[in-house]
């Protein structure tokens, strides 16, 4: 089974106004609701593809309820821990003349809390696999990651984790399966500026050195590079549309090359079939479907 872990999911509320006016009442001509998280979008993702996952993390309030139903009702299994205080945070996105986002806190997560996210991570077993993506919410301890890491290391799960900075720098040393940070995050870790893919492998193999496997490095409009644990380097380039809102392309492309590679342990498929996904996705509002993906996948 896979697990996607959302610490501060969402519900993304994007609304539409001719015109914003600052101080004065606006009327939205279009309003769309998405359940937003990175880990939820990995999920979401995996579901379009034939693949089941359990999507964990908290959830708090009415809000919370209605991400729950949200996600059920599009197939996604989920397993949130409810939060006695506090209410699962509302993105607002406004799409007028300029862009610009309102988000929420979220609710604070305590002691207890926690310990009911541990005893589910400990339900986990040899061949499961767990995505650890997105940032760590302020009311939780900054180094969330290594100790999830650190528990459920020798168990035989696999960890793939979406991360940047110190958050992933931290967990390199237990052997992670996948990491996918862009150009710009795996230079920052050497304190480096990456202009190529040679300066791309160079700096995969040093985190390879220190525990990493496989690593998928997104290039933006200059595609992916993808560096093996076998040592292998694969290139591959954008995915052609025009992109409408680049929003979860990142989750898309990390669901997209785990189903490939659950499918087929190939990893120049798993590379497409996560070029695609991430693709598709950014060419249309919210999450692509498994139709929008695999057309994609056909032109790569």
């Amino acid at each position: 089974m896979i697990y996607t872990v959302t610490f501060n999911p969402a519900i993304d509320l994007i609304v539409r106004p001719e015109k914003l006016a600052v101080g004065q009442i606006n009327r939205a001509a279009e309003e769309r609701a998405y359940w937003g998280g990175k880990g939820i979008n990995v999920s979401g993702i995996l579901r379009q593809l034939g693949h089941e996952s359990t999507a964990l993390g908290f959830a708090a309030g009415f809000t919370g309820k209605a991400l729950e139903e949200g996600l059920r009702s599009q197939g996604i299994r989920t397993d949130l821990i409810f939060l006695p205080e506090g209410m699962t945070r509302i993105n607002v996105k406004i799409r007028a003349q300029e862009e610009t986002d309102i988000n929420g806190p979220g609710p604070a997560i305590g002691e207890e809390a926690l310990s009911a996210l541990y005893a589910r991570l400990d339900a986990l077993r040899e061949g499961d696999v767990l995505v650890l993506a997105g940032s760590i919410p302020a009311s939780m301890p900054a180094d969330m990651y290594e100790r999830i890491l650190s528990r459920l290391s020798g168990r035989g799960v696999e960890f793939v984790v979406d991360a940047e900075g110190d958050l992933l720098r931290r967990v390199i040393p237990f052997g992670p399966f996948l990491i996918k940070p862009n150009h710009h995050e795996l230079g920052g870790l050497f304190g480096e500026t990456v202009t190529g893919q040679k300066d791309i492998v160079r700096l995969a193999k040093r985190l390879q050195q220190e525990g990493a496997r496989n690593i998928l490095v997104s290039m933006g409009g200059d595609g992916a590079v993808l560096v093996t644990e076998a040592g292998e380097v694969y290139s591959i380039g954008t995915a052609k549309g025009q992109v409408v809102d680049t929003v979860g392309a990142g989750d898309s492309m990390v669901a997209g090359f785990l189903a490939g590679w659950i499918e087929t342990h190939d990893p120049v498929y798993a590379l497409k079939l996560g070029t695609a996904a991430g693709g598709a996705t950014a060419f249309t509002e919210g999450l692509a479907t498994g139709e929008d993906i695999r057309a994609v996948l056909a032109t790569l």
